[in-house]
């Protein structure tokens, strides 16, 4: 996977956060978070009947999607997997598209809902992060306190 694409890719479309210091993994739950978004708001500009935010929305969609999930692939790595999902990330892309044209929710719906199952299984394979425990607290002094008068 190339973490340069996916970083270039998720600030062009105009997401807040610290991308510079997320690593791989996380830079493309990113994206795919990125491109769900973008589908819910695409899905309320149809109900509106807002056509430039629905426009604005797909197109980022699209570009999470083609510019940085397909182009952050490892075909040679990936072998099979990698060309099975390339093919799925070209066809999301037609979809939106299409959804664009006709405001068709149902398209829209579609390519959430396998945005979804990927986001899923890819945070569910989450490289296991080796952390040291923190030393041990010094028992906290115990403190006498006496309410009242002194005998």
């Amino acid at each position: 996977m190339n973490s340069s694409i996916a970083t270039k890719t998720y600030e062009s479309v105009g997401m807040e956060s610290n991308v510079h210091s997320a690593d791989p993994h996380t830079l493309i739950s990113m994206l795919f978070q990125g491109a769900l978004l973008a589908i819910a708001n695409a899905k309320n500009g149809i109900l509106r009947k807002d056509i430039p935010a629905k426009g604005t929305a797909i197109s980022k969609a699209i570009a999470i999607i083609g510019e940085g999930l397909h182009a952050s692939l490892d075909k040679k790595a990936g072998g099979e997997i990698a060309e099975n999902l390339a093919a799925l990330y070209d066809y999301m892309v037609f979809r939106l598209a299409d959804a664009s044209i006709n405001n068709d929710i149902a398209k829209l719906d579609e390519v959430a809902r396998l945005l979804g199952e990927l986001k899923g299984a890819w945070d569910s394979i989450r490289p296991a992060v080796t952390q040291t425990a923190p030393p041990p607290k010094a028992p906290e002094p115990k403190v006498q306190l006496v309410y009242g008068r002194g005998m």
